[in-house]
């Protein structure tokens, strides 16, 4: 590995004049960073081992665990300091064993779906006419047939007529502010809300509970919900098109049979989430103490390998630490790196680390030594910027750090806030922390949360550029004469 004297790294950072005219760029680091990051890049390996090697990556399983255990041993091996794993409570885990979804009558076709997570086993194979509740008025309805119910495949809502098919829109491209997240669930219509649905199927011993989903072209949206009680109905999410073939096929009187069948497993050995994390230690005696802290969720949902959420931006924090370690960084605060457990249960991870380390009064010191939180996670493709979270006065020191990237593909930083994801753990205690805003072509529509999310979405050369901007954001944030500044607090 090649090292550079502290005093070379330091005195690099030079007061060129930037985008703001004020905030001084290392240009000098930042050519090193990149020439690392684009000629001796490892962040493809990297991006293969975490999803076509260890597949989904759903917290409280093995996979998860082999994956977190895989990135600390390649921190470790990088060089970085202080490398670990912390624990923390999550509950049982959930694997899938075997799964059979099959129309046997009037013809044979295998049908697409998939559990969803925590979904119960059925009581072996179920072999029958399903039973369609989607037309009924009311959970009385409903109630009233209960015998048939008892056991059965049941079809729980209407054919899906509502598809998804436009991608929130990009906020890099828009002069004036555009809706920021994920645009709404388009649930089918049926008797039962999803809630009252899980609920009256439990009671009333459904065998196994399928429904469609708001994908198009054998798209399939599926999570799951780790407080399921086990001894709830099995459920299955469909393609909406093999679920509305079904359901059409036994309105026109077709003698309809479906064998279904799902094997699945607990796993309570081993009840913890885990976070992995690593650091380049802080050398300015007096601010060396402070902590740039970067984030990202290592775990995904289980229909697909998780590639663009969030085996990518995982892949890409690894890569950045290690171009800094390879190109000798001797930053004077701490530039620390986490990747996360249980985003999708909740932020479970993010949020046990910072009430650990940082929340609390027992925390404030500390607390106060957080420079700020820089986390990767909705979206894919080349970093454009970031959400600024309504911070207009850290747009010229953002804007000055971004510039050197736009021959790379960053565009510009945006004031909106954005929600959902790890940096909210930090924001809630008065962090500065902040998302990166990427590209959403055929993320809402095809990938976030779906079985198209494999790694043939993703390209090695945004994978690059990803982990050089936040090589160069850390480094920058981590050499700044002052921290980043704490927002205004709200006068009363």
């Amino acid at each position: 590995m090649l090292k550079f004297r502290h005093a070379l790294a330091i005195a690099s950072l030079a007061a060129v004049p930037s985008a703001s005219a004020q905030e001084p760029v290392d240009h000098a680091m930042i050519a090193r960073i990149r020439e690392e990051g684009l000629s001796r890049s490892q962040v493809d390996r990297t991006f293969n081992q975490l999803t076509n090697v260890f597949g989904p990556r759903l917290t409280g399983t093995p996979a998860y665990k082999r994956a977190a255990d895989w990135s600390e041993a390649t921190l470790k091996g990088y060089g970085l300091s202080a490398v670990h794993q912390e624990s923390w409570p999550f509950g049982r885990g959930w694997g899938l064993d075997k799964l059979v979804l099959e129309m046997v009558e009037p013809w044979y076709f295998p049908l697409t779906g998939y559990p969803e997570a925590w979904s119960p086993s059925t009581k072996g194979e179920l072999l029958g006419t399903p039973v369609y509740i989607g037309g009924l008025t009311d959970s009385t309805a409903v109630r009233a047939q209960a015998a048939r119910l008892r056991g059965a495949i049941v079809l729980a809502t209407q054919p899906q007529s509502e598809f998804i098919t436009r991608d929130r829109q990009e906020p890099s491209l828009s002069d004036t502010p555009v809706p920021i997240g994920a645009p709404a669930f388009l649930n089918p219509k049926g008797p039962l809300g999803t809630g009252a649905l899980r609920s009256m199927m439990r009671e009333l011993g459904a065998g196994v509970v399928l429904r469609p989903t708001q994908g198009q072209h054998g798209t399939s949206f599926v999570l799951g919900n780790r407080a399921t009680p086990q001894d709830a109905a099995p459920s299955i999410i469909l393609v909406a098109e093999h679920y509305n073939m079904i359901v059409n096929a036994m309105a026109a009187g077709a003698p309809v049979k479906l064998r279904v069948r799902v094997d699945a497993r607990s796993y309570t050995a081993d009840t913890n989430g885990y976070n992995v994390i690593a650091e380049i230690p802080g050398t300015d005696p007096v601010v060396g103490g402070e902590v740039v802290l970067l984030g990202a969720h290592l775990d995904s949902w289980h229909s697909a390998t998780g590639a663009t959420d969030n085996a990518d931006a995982s892949a890409s924090l690894i890569e950045a630490m290690r171009i800094l370690q390879v190109v000798g960084a001797k930053p004077k605060r701490t530039i620390r790196m986490a990747l996360w457990g249980g985003e999708e249960e909740g932020l479970l991870g993010s949020r046990a680390y910072a009430a650990r380390h940082y929340g609390g009064e027992a925390n404030a010191a500390a607390r106060e030594k957080l420079s700020v939180y820089f986390n990767s996670d909705p979206g894919s493709g080349p970093i454009f910027g970031w959400y600024l979270q309504e911070r207009a006065d850290l747009k010229p020191l953002f804007d000055a750090w971004l510039e050197p990237f736009k021959e790379l593909g960053a565009r510009r930083n945006v004031l909106a806030r954005i929600g959902n994801t790890d940096h909210l753990a930090f924001t809630e205690l008065g962090v500065p922390a902040f998302n990166s805003l990427q590209d959403y072509v055929d993320y809402d529509t095809r990938e976030h949360h779906t079985n198209m999310d494999f790694a043939d979405r993703v390209k090695v050369e945004d994978l690059r550029q990803n982990a050089i901007l936040l090589a160069s954001f850390a480094w920058h944030a981590a050499n700044r004469a002052e921290r980043i500044p704490r927002a205004p607090k709200a006068v009363p």
